[in-house]
């Protein structure tokens, strides 16, 4: 028997050929008290089931109306195992590389547009997609974003690709994120030809970069090895041709083929909302033909394929394996990173569609209610810290690009510390508009806008309600500045720093007075009224404050290592000669 989780006792109990009753009784025995509709935790389902005697098989929600989608998807995999079917595929190719070691100029190269330009800062904060020609054979591109925050999205990119290009600058070298992309590129089983970039420069070392990959597993050609490594210069124009045909040569002992009939599927790139075409994906198919007209599903979206534009802007009426489009006319921003599949017919993409939103709505409102602490402001935070409780920063975040949320998201995710957490109120594709401003209001969030800006009527609803929106183009600036803010809502955090140490020579009584030690300052710089340590033999036997010092008769303000001097404790009169003073001071260590 398949039973949906979050099912609740007036569901489950007709399915077990029990009542509503029946179900309530029997968790109130097991000190469970719940009502008919209320949701039962899978404990709960799992425990009844047993208790009458059913097998059971628990599935989120939604699993099972995708039954005729899976079979769709069977069918497709039979269709690839026919060889006949089959016919030869333009390569799916992924640049990765360090943030500017020249990925994007690279691309603006190979297809003879500008790119670059377009970017914030010349760094690509997108996944883009272009198909080349050459001798009559086709390559696809996919350009991902270098910089560390966007791991995930060149994760995605790996695995819809077939080869990998590793960009690396000959005068910068092997960087972390290089490796990361390696990383990347090995999990996907795919194979890798370096770019040796920048080779026009004059601190260009391309043989230092040859063995910086060696060492990583990487042996040129060149040295015997199976790693195809071309020197180039994208900004001077040399190696470009050697670096294509090289790809060609790959692409052709690869021998990459798919079914170019029937429904498509495919991987989502990305994902926008446009104000003017609305929800646009951008797709990379894979098998079949993805045509105007399809009833296509994506993750939690779905709709017919209102219209196709290829990656030169222009409509096209049709998109076989190894094209990337972008796809209008779907209900909503779909999910990057998401298989995307065309279904039997609108109906079927229609409830799968729902079913997922609705499910991923539920989950998402679960976990966002636990978590959010309403009305938390700036004094509160500082309140809770000196309370020693953990501060909450809220935020809405909002971006212009599903891949851009995310990788945000996991960038932001990574500043929390112990006593100071990010709790993202809402997230969403999309301009920053008046619901998201009452939220932030309702929930003292501050709104985080990327590539993204309100409108008039939510900057004017933004300050009557006392929110604070920020905008940024470039995701270095968002990670700073939330980065600094943590830092500025951090407990201060405090090292002791010896300042000074003296030992104790001679014990001198003076009436009215108490004990006076005569010392020799071995380091540092003794000051009166410093926090003092007494150590004997090592062990710390008293913590006060320097009442008296004194040179000879006149009273000091501070003695230097070197010299001798009188010491006079505020409430400690067991002194002993071999004693030692530490003076210390309490230095407050800057956060990070």
């Amino acid at each position: 028997m398949v039973i949906e989780r979050g099912s609740t006792a007036k569901d489950l109990g007709p399915k077990l050929n029990r009542s509503a009753a029946d179900v309530v009784r029997f968790l109130l025995q097991q000190g469970e008290m719940i009502t008919a509709t209320q949701t039962l935790s899978d404990d709960m389902i799992e425990l009844f089931a047993a208790d009458v005697g059913a097998a059971i098989r628990l599935v989120d929600p939604g699993q099972e109306q995708e039954v005729g989608l899976q079979q769709l998807l069977d069918v497709l995999d039979e269709e690839d195992e026919n060889e006949a079917d089959l016919r030869p595929r333009p390569a799916v190719v992924t640049v990765m590389g360090h943030v500017d070691h020249g990925k994007t100029l690279l691309l603006d190269r190979i297809r003879s547009a500008s790119v670059a330009a377009d970017e914030a800062g010349g760094i690509t904060q997108h996944i883009g997609a272009y198909q080349v020609e050459k001798n009559g054979k086709r390559l696809t591109f996919i350009d991902t974003p270098g910089h560390e925050a966007f791991t995930a999205m060149r994760a995605r990119g790996a695995e819809a690709t077939d080869i990998v290009i590793l960009v690396v600058a000959a005068d910068d070298g092997v960087m972390p994120t290089t490796l990361e992309a390696l990383a990347h590129a090995r999990a996907a089983e795919v194979p890798i030809v370096v770019a040796i970039n920048k080779v026009d420069r004059d601190n260009a070392d391309p043989d230092r970069v040859r063995q910086q990959l060696a060492e990583h597993g990487l042996i040129p050609e060149q040295w015997g090895g199976d790693t195809v490594m071309v020197e180039i210069s994208a900004l001077q124009d040399l190696g470009i041709d050697d670096l294509i045909d090289n790809l060609l040569v790959v692409a052709e002992l690869e021998d990459l083929r798919a079914n170019p009939e029937g429904r498509a599927y495919g991987v989502v790139l990305e994902a926008k909302l446009d104000v003017g075409r609305g929800p646009v994906a951008t797709v990379l198919v894979q098998r079949g033909q993805l045509e105007v007209g399809d009833p296509m599903v994506a993750g939690p979206a779905w709709g017919r394929v209102r219209a196709l534009i290829d990656d030169k802007g222009e409509q096209v009426k049709q998109a076989g394996p190894g094209s990337p489009v972008q796809v209008l006319g779907l209900s909503e921003v779909a999910d990057a990173g998401d298989d995307f599949v065309v279904a039997p017919d609108d109906r079927t993409a229609r409830r799968v569609g729902e079913t997922r939103g609705q499910y991923a709505r539920i989950k998402s409102i679960a976990s966002d209610a636990s978590a959010i602490t309403t009305g938390v402001k700036l004094e509160d935070i500082f309140e809770q810290i000196q309370k020693g409780e953990a501060a909450t920063l809220n935020l809405v975040l909002k971006a212009d690009v599903n891949g851009s949320l995310e990788a945000l998201t996991d960038s932001l995710r990574r500043l929390e510390r112990d006593e100071v957490k990010i709790v993202f109120v809402h997230r969403a594709v999309g301009g920053i508009t008046q619901y998201d401003v009452q939220l932030a209001s309702a929930t003292g969030a501050t709104i985080i806008g990327f590539n993204v800006r309100p409108d008039r009527k939510s900057r004017e609803l933004a300050e009557t309600e006392d929110v604070e929106i920020r905008t940024y183009e470039i995701i270095y600036q968002v990670i700073a500045d939330i980065g600094n803010a943590l830092v500025g809502l951090l407990a201060p955090e405090f090292e002791e720093v010896v300042t000074g140490e003296a030992e104790v020579r001679e014990v001198f009584r003076v009436p009215r007075v108490g004990a006076v030690a005569g010392c020799y300052v071995r380091s540092g710089v003794i000051t009166r009224n410093s926090p003092v340590r007494f150590l004997r033999e090592g062990t710390i036997i008293w913590k006060g404050t320097i009442n008296s010092l004194r040179r000879f008769k006149d009273d000091v303000r501070e003695v230097a290592a070197g010299f001798e001097c009188g010491v006079g404790l505020s409430d400690f009169q067991d002194l002993k000669p071999g004693d030692v003073i530490e003076t210390f001071q309490q230095r407050e260590i800057p956060r990070t």
